[in-house]
């Protein structure tokens, strides 16, 4: 399995056990990024240390917060999936990087292992 493999495995993990997930963001919003073919991705992480990693990297003074992982599957990816925005799992390494999925396949696979 690739590196992003095992971090969007762990991801789906942590998240069912924990119920909750992570994000860093600063006072105007949340980082994305806009890949290659146009999409932009919001990315989450499933424990703090991994979004206090990613807040460290990125700078600019985030911070990491939580959500309670019911209002972010049931209120935020659905507003995503209507923004046309696709949700980056636990990217990590020094450039932050991983897979993208967008808000449907990230539902499907929390449902597929509830």
């Amino acid at each position: 399995m690739s590196q992003s493999g095992s971090q969007a495995a762990a991801f789906f993990r942590d998240v069912r056990q924990s119920r909750v997930v992570w994000l860093v963001r600063d006072d105007d919003g949340m980082p994305s990024h806009l890949s290659a073919d146009g999409a932009r991705s919001l990315p989450f992480w499933s424990t703090p240390a991994r979004a206090q990693r990613a807040a460290k990297i990125w700078g600019h003074g985030l911070r990491v917060e939580s959500m309670p992982l019911e209002t972010w599957r049931d209120r935020e990816l659905p507003d995503y999936a209507r923004d046309g925005l696709k949700i980056g799992i636990n990217w990590s390494g020094p450039r932050l990087v991983g897979w993208d999925f967008t808000p449907m396949e990230v539902l499907n696979r929390l449902t597929a292992a509830d």
